[in-house]
């Protein structure tokens, strides 16, 4: 075996260890372990918390929101299938979710400032092996690219009230999401 390509597998073990306890503590929670919930939330309440912030703006509001994501997990934690993604991955699309919806709801004031496909990477988390490679994926992108992916996912605008937004035709929109989402599924699956 090459020499290079030990760093990578280790990374791959490690990754793999983290998704199996996941996996168990989910499992767990199904069968009622509060003590799994509370060691699940320990492992991501921080990434999903700066999610919510980023959406909705409002500590309070999306510590409201972590509590109701972590809740709502435990009591659909039987109806979880691995065969469909990883637990971080499950937990992330529940919180995006429900601050897109909060943020719908009240109206949340929208405003500008750092990259929220930034805040997905938890800068106090650098132990994650996914840390280093979607920081260079994100740090790539084109700003159009950037801004185009930050209005889909963290505001949840469709192709044509982005085309709106920023006033450009929706087919350009079009373009640069599929352009950014194939940069980032090519940065980071040529990283090691």
């Amino acid at each position: 075996m090459p020499r290079d390509t030990v760093p990578t597998m280790g990374a791959d073990r490690a990754a793999a260890t983290d998704d199996d306890v996941d996996a168990r503590l989910v499992v767990a929670m199904a069968a009622g372990d509060q003590g799994a919930l509370a060691e699940l939330y320990e492992r991501h309440a921080s990434l999903l918390l700066g999610l919510a912030v980023r959406i909705v703006r409002d500590k309070q509001e999306a510590e409201d929101l972590l509590h109701d994501v972590f809740l709502e997990a435990f009591r659909a934690a039987k109806g979880f299938d691995p065969s469909r993604g990883r637990v971080r991955t499950w937990l992330t699309i529940r919180m995006r979710s429900r601050a897109l919806d909060q943020q719908k709801s009240a109206r949340v004031s929208r405003n500008s400032g750092d990259s929220a496909l930034e805040a997905l990477v938890d800068d106090t988390t650098g132990a994650s092996p996914d840390h280093a490679r979607i920081r260079k994926a994100l740090t790539d992108l084109g700003p159009e690219q950037r801004k185009v992916l930050e209005l889909a996912y963290f505001e949840g605008l469709s192709c044509s009230e982005i085309a709106t937004k920023v006033k450009i035709p929706i087919g350009t929109v079009k373009s640069r999401i599929a352009a950014g989402l194939n940069h980032l599924r090519t940065g980071l699956g040529a990283l090691p």
